[in-house]
């Protein structure tokens, strides 16, 4: 068997504090870990030499939830509602994506991380759900139950036949919720296969069946002690790593 094959995660970053600091939430870390991955952190702080250096080593990329894309990454003015927005972390997993899919390293992206991975391809984000006419569903959980990021919120429906179907291994799932940001425009390339009660895109893949690129608009790292197809999004990942390692 090949050994366990290291993952690239994305790193969140300070904006606007002093001393910038580059971090991740341990349940990404966790999850990979428990899916017999190594994580590796990927910062945007990062030399490209240092960059280019890990990625040689690197089978598998994790892009992790986080603030807001720049909205002129795809053509927009700024909404008042957008927030903790970094260009040097856009940058960094906008090309960070586009290695992974140059070279077919397989990919999961999870809240921020699907929407970089449609503004990558070109697709382009609802910068606020709320302040869309006809989007009265809250997409945003924090708050509503104290700290608790393990509690599924509302039901997201897959379509049958789809990758991300067959990994989850079920058609309906209850997952938990933390973004205002969602996909408008879809980036080429990129089906959509999940949605939510108000037909949030809540998943895309990409559509050449032999590409690992699979994006959720959910939490899955929060869940995978008690949900098993939220652990299955991570085991897929590793097991097509390690194969391609």
């Amino acid at each position: 068997m090949n050994p366990a094959p290291l993952i690239a995660v994305s790193t969140s970053v300070t904006v606007d504090k002093y001393p910038e600091r580059a971090y991740v939430n341990a349940a990404y870390l966790n999850a990979v870990q428990q899916a017999g991955g190594v994580p590796v952190p990927l910062p945007p702080q990062l030399e490209p030499a240092a960059r280019d250096a890990i990625l040689k080593h690197v089978r598998g990329v994790l892009l992790t939830g986080g603030g807001d894309v720049d909205p002129s990454r795809f053509g927009e003015a700024r909404h008042p509602t957008t927030a903790e927005v970094s260009g040097a972390r856009d940058t960094l997993e906008i090309d960070l994506t586009q290695w992974a899919i140059a070279r077919r390293v397989p990919l999961l992206a999870v809240c921020r991380g699907l929407q970089v991975l449609n503004v990558a391809l070109g697709g382009s984000l609802y910068q606020d759900i709320s302040s869309e006419p006809g989007s009265p569903f809250d997409h945003s959980q924090a708050g509503r139950q104290g700290k608790a990021r393990n509690i599924p919120t509302h039901p997201v429906k897959v379509r049958d036949g789809s990758r991300l179907a067959g990994i989850l291994g079920a058609l309906e799932v209850d997952v938990n919720s933390f973004h205002h940001q969602a996909i408008k425009r879809l980036g080429r390339g990129l089906a959509d296969v999940a949605w939510a009660p108000d037909s949030i895109i809540e998943g895309v893949e990409v559509s050449d069946a032999g590409q690992f690129v699979v994006g959720v608009q959910w939490h899955p790292e929060e869940l995978v002690g008690d949900d098993r197809a939220a652990f299955n999004l991570f085991a897929a990942l590793v097991s097509r790593a390690r194969e391609t390692g």
